[in-house]
Formats: structure tokens, sequence, C-alpha cells
């Protein structure tokens, strides 16, 4: 008996963002950071802008969050994505997984549940791995506009129309 191709087919595929059980879900972010960087939006223009300085509870090194499960708790205004979330935030970088699977598109070939190895987010220049200036309590907030840099909200080069390998 020749098995369904729902059954073959990886599960952000087939299985839409509200369905997805707690590990479907957190296997989606692939762990680049990008989401975890100070943001600044314009008043008058409500133009966003992305900076190189991490949330006080980013760990640069590994980019992943010093304390995931009481983040909310500690930085009052980080924000648990949700699907509804995800489709509304206009700051998720183009590179996320959650918008990409919201959007109907597929993972890309450097997304660790592809390539099984999660250093290949790094090797794509996804990752924000030795780009983070500091955190945000390490710079004062009048020089925050000052390091207000393009990449997040961009796709790197090397990352777009690869092969999967």
């Amino acid at each position: 008996m020749k098995p369904s191709s729902a059954a073959t087919e990886p599960f952000w595929r087939t299985t839409p963002l509200e369905a997805m059980d707690a590990e479907q879900w957190e296997s989606l972010c692939d762990g680049c950071g990008r989401c975890c960087l100070v943001k600044l939006q314009d008043e008058d223009t409500g133009h966003l802008y992305a900076t190189d300085i991490g949330c006080r509870l980013f760990d640069a090194g590994s980019c992943r969050c010093r304390d995931y499960p009481n983040r909310s708790v500690a930085v009052p205004d980080c924000i648990t994505l949700t699907p509804q979330e995800v489709r509304t935030l206009p700051w998720l970088p183009p590179t996320c997984a959650y918008r990409l699977v919201a959007e109907g598109r597929d993972l890309s070939w450097w997304h660790p549940l592809v390539s099984g190895d999660p250093e290949t987010v790094v090797a794509a220049g996804i990752s924000v791995r030795d780009r983070v200036f500091a955190n945000e309590d390490e710079v004062p907030e009048e020089e925050v506009a000052e390091r207000i840099v393009a990449w997040p909200l961009r796709w790197p080069r090397g990352a777009r129309d690869r092969a999967a390998k």
C-alpha cells in the first residue's frame, strides 16, 4: 500500500499555524535572533527601522533568549508570537519561518527543519550571531537611533535562491 502524500509532507506544508502543536510551533523558529533586535518606528510616517541592538534578555552568542519561559514578564513589550500576530506584525523579518508559512511559502534550504543543521542559519547569513552591537541596557537611549541598520529586514544574498543541500 502506498503512503499518502500528506504523510510524507513536512508538517509546515500540511498544518495551518493555528493547528500546530507547541512542539511544531516552537520548531518553526530558526533561532536567527532577528526578531529580538530593537526596532524603532517613526511616529510621523510609521516606517520601521531595525537596529543591531539586542533585547536585554538576548544572548548574542547562542541567539536565544536567556529566560524564554518568563520573557514577557521580564520584558513587558516582548511579543509572544501567535498565528494572528504573525499575520499582522510588520516587523517580522522576511526570512522568518512563521511569516513564510503564514504566507503559504515553504521554508528555505537553510532552515534547521530542512537542513537538519542549526548552523546553516549562520552559514546563510540569516543569524544575527556576531552582528549584535550590544544589548539594550548597554546603550543609552539617546544613542539607539545611531545603531539603525538595514540588514535585519532584508534577505541576505547567499540565502535567497540557493538549492537545498
